[in-house]
């Protein structure tokens, strides 16, 4: 069962056709049957008239001669395929109640003219010993007729046949042909299904394509509002939530963009303020506290706009990208091979430059690997500082989450920089993880879809 669950499609276009050609087998085979059955009936009931017209020709003859002709002329009428006697007891001694035996009675004595005709399809008689080899026939059941003739020289006769018919084909129904036919008609369907596929799945493939995007952050994506009208409605309905999302997402980012703007005014005032007071030990202490919220403001502000996809998207090289946000840190780059990827370069660079940022805060050094798979180009950011407990990483990328629990200014900022950086890589398509190394320190792993040249 596996082997064949194997076997089976799992896309829905490959199980359309798969069902259209087996149900096209199944109508041939189903047709080859009947059709082989009706031949055989059809040749069964030629053989039978012919015989009826036979015998039906023998009778007058029989009747113009005398005893010992008559014997001749059974003899000689006699075939591989029926036994004519002329006897002194009759075979029968009435029709059978079977539909065969009765229609065969009544066309024989429609076409004779007389109604003591007796008609049964019996078993095949044994020939006689010794006789097996020279058996005239090959079915289980013969059709027996008995008729009175007229008495010669005052003796009762009877007329005794016994035949088979004539012989049917041995092979059947010529299988050529039906191939021939079943060949053709598979592939002008499994033609139409595969046409009829792709036009029924098409719109499935771009729904999941653009539900795909929406769940890496692009609130661009839309679906043609086209095809069958099931697919028509859930196009709208995508739309349509994609269209709330989006503004949500911009009121969101409003809001938190103007809280953040608007905390700078009064926090400058104090600033000044804190700035007049004459206890050193509290100035500092205040000043530190008013800075501190100050990062917090600008955070939220920075957050804000980078959430938000004004930058336009285009083809970067993505080495060139990562070697100058290394140059510009200090930080170790590794990207010798070409790699072009979508994307937007102030977006990336900043996400990149959180990562390298944060491996050169906690770290001593900072290294950036590109290498690239099949369907991804690989970033890897290393440091050799302490890393984050395992149960902590997927937390790392909440706003406002550090790993030290802190909001020092020797650290630095609020925790959004992993935030910032998440946001922006699912908007371009990728992902970013966090993992130890096995020798100390933190690796952030990136990818994003490359672009394949020409």
């Amino acid at each position: 069962m596996r082997a064949l669950r194997h076997l089976y499609p799992d896309a829905l276009a490959g199980r359309i056709v798969l069902l259209l050609a087996a149900a096209v087998l199944v109508a041939n085979i189903i047709a080859l049957v009947v059709l082989n059955f009706q031949q055989q009936r059809f040749d069964q009931q030629v053989s039978e008239d012919r015989e009826i017209e036979r015998i039906a020709a023998l009778i007058p003859a029989m009747e113009a001669v005398n005893a010992e002709v008559r014997r001749v002329v059974a003899r000689d009428a006699s075939t591989r395929f029926a036994r004519v006697r002329v006897e002194k007891k009759p075979l029968l001694t009435g029709t059978a109640s079977d539909s065969r035996s009765r229609y065969i009675a009544q066309v024989l004595m429609d076409t004779l003219g007389r109604d003591d005709v007796s008609v049964a399809i019996i078993a095949r008689p044994n020939p006689p010993e010794g006789q097996q080899r020279k058996a005239r026939f090959k079915t289980e059941h013969v059709i027996a007729i008995t008729m009175p003739l007229t008495p010669r020289n005052g003796r009762d006769e009877w007329l005794n046949v016994v035949t088979s018919g004539a012989a049917r084909r041995p092979d059947g129904v010529d299988g050529r042909p039906f191939l021939t036919v079943l060949v053709l008609s598979l592939l002008s369907v499994l033609g139409v299904s595969i046409a009829l596929a792709r036009h029924l799945t098409k719109p499935f493939e771009e729904l999941s394509q653009a539900a795909q995007a929406a769940g890496r952050g692009d609130r661009s994506a839309r679906v043609p509002e086209g095809g069958a009208r099931e697919m028509r409605k859930a196009a709208r309905a995508f739309n349509a939530m994609q269209a709330e999302i989006t503004q949500f997402d911009a009121e969101r980012m409003r809001m938190l963009a103007a809280v953040g703007h608007d905390l700078r005014t009064p926090m400058t005032s104090l600033r000044i303020r804190a700035e007049m007071v004459e206890d050193d030990e509290q100035r500092e202490a205040m000043i530190r506290t008013l800075d501190e919220m100050t990062v917090m403001a600008d955070g939220l502000v920075s957050y804000a706009k980078d959430g938000q996809d004004a930058e336009q998207m285009a083809q970067l090289d993505l080495g060139a990208v990562l070697a100058r946000i290394c140059a510009d840190r200090g930080a170790t780059c590794h990207a010798e091979q070409p790699v072009q990827v979508m994307g937007r370069r102030v977006g990336l660079g900043r996400a990149i430059g959180n990562l390298v940022d944060n491996a050169l805060r906690y770290g001593n050094t900072a290294t950036v690997t590109l290498t690239k798979d099949k369907h991804h180009a690989i970033i890897t950011v290393e440091d050799d500082g302490p890393g984050i407990p395992e149960d902590r990483q997927d937390a790392m990328f909440q706003p406002f989450t550090r790993g030290d629990h802190s909001r020092s200014l020797e650290t630095g900022g609020t925790g959004l920089g992993l935030s910032i950086a998440r946001t922006i890589i699912m908007a371009h398509g990728g992902d970013i993880a966090l993992e130890n190394r096995v020798e100390g320190g933190l690796r952030a792993t990136v990818t994003l879809p490359w672009i394949r040249q020409a």
